[in-house]
């Protein structure tokens, strides 16, 4: 072998080591960059606090001027409850107006589908109705205060035809003697005008309980006008207060709250007919069942059972059981025809 080879030799060894010298730190720069863009996207852990969150109290830099600002939120808390306290005559009468108007809307529609405007349906529909209400007082008024004040007067011979009963025989059998204190008592409550005049609260003089039926009858009176004068408001404006409600809403939503308002306010309007309607068959039902069983007082118990079947739910239930109670203390027999 000759000088010149071994030189070419060593030229070759030497090229082949640079280039792997140059691949292997490609090689690692390459996983450098790799370890670096893996760092990079990895979550980091993140340090826990040193110290533990003051709690609220701690962090109150001034006391004085917390304790006068949560004593200043009650006492407005206070006042406001008082307030809503002293008004809730007037939130009833504006509930009871509320419900009269949406019973009455049924009604003010039909009439602006056949035609008519708004402000001359809600009148058609307010004459209408006052004239109704009008004609039924004047027929049942006299003679519902004539038989209250017989009720009130027969109440002792009452008791005394129910003391001699059958019916009362048969309870004492069954519960002892406790049942004859009980009725002697009632009866001595009743007999007594002193204390039936104590039912509204305290001995009261004849002068003194004058005037305050005098007073219990104005305000009634007074409530029943600011009832109705509510309720034409309510009527004229209830168009424009649905509008009001569905600006409060966002501009997406509307469509949909303004469905459901209609929804809310046709459903609570059929729901106020229905009762009355309801109310009125009862009380006609009532009216011929206590006149064909002879059972006295068919007027009063009719307006009673008007009145209590308004009552939402149990209105029905409550004039089932009075109306079957004073059948009884007249006929057990016809107080369980008048049940069934």
């Amino acid at each position: 072998m000759t000088s010149d080879d071994s030189g070419l030799d060593n030229s070759a060894v030497a090229e082949a080591e640079e280039g792997e010298r140059v691949a292997t730190a490609a090689q690692a720069g390459t996983i450098v960059a790799d370890d670096d863009a893996e760092g990079d996207d990895a979550p980091r852990p993140v340090a826990e606090p040193g110290t533990p969150r003051a709690s609220f109290w701690t962090r109150i830099d001034r006391p004085f001027a917390f304790g006068f600002l949560v004593t200043l939120g009650g006492l407005v808390a206070i006042l406001l409850g008082l307030a809503l306290t002293s008004l809730s005559t007037v939130l009833i009468y504006i509930a009871f107006a509320l419900f009269a108007a949406l019973g009455l809307d049924p009604a003010v529609r039909w009439l602006e589908r056949r035609g008519a405007s708004r402000a001359w349906s809600v009148v058609i529909v307010i004459v209408g109705f006052a004239l109704a209400l009008v004609l039924v007082i004047l027929a049942i008024v006299p003679v519902v205060v004539t038989q209250i004040a017989e009720f009130v007067k027969s109440i002792p011979s009452t008791i005394q035809e129910f003391l001699h009963s059958d019916l009362y025989r048969w309870i004492q059998g069954q519960f002892g003697g406790g049942v004859s204190d009980l009725m002697s008592e009632v009866q001595k409550f009743l007999s007594d005008p002193n204390k039936l005049m104590q039912l509204g609260g305290g001995a009261l003089q004849v002068g003194n309980a004058a005037l305050q039926v005098g007073a219990a009858i104005a305000t009634g009176i007074s409530g029943g006008l600011i009832v109705i004068v509510l309720t034409l408001y309510f009527l004229a404006t209830l168009p424009s207060m649905k509008s009001g409600l569905l600006l409060l809403a966002p501009a997406r939503d509307r469509k949909s709250v303004s469905r459901i308002t209609t929804q809310i306010t046709d459903s609570v309007g059929g729901y106020v007919m229905g009762m009355v309607v309801l109310a009125l068959i009862n009380a006609a039902l009532v009216f011929v069942l206590y006149l064909v069983l002879g059972l006295p007082f068919p007027p009063l118990m009719a307006t009673v059972a008007f009145l209590i079947t308004l009552i939402p739910l149990v209105g029905p239930i409550l004039f089932w059981i009075i109306g079957t109670g004073i059948a009884l203390f007249n006929s057990p027999v016809m107080a369980l025809i008048f049940a069934v």
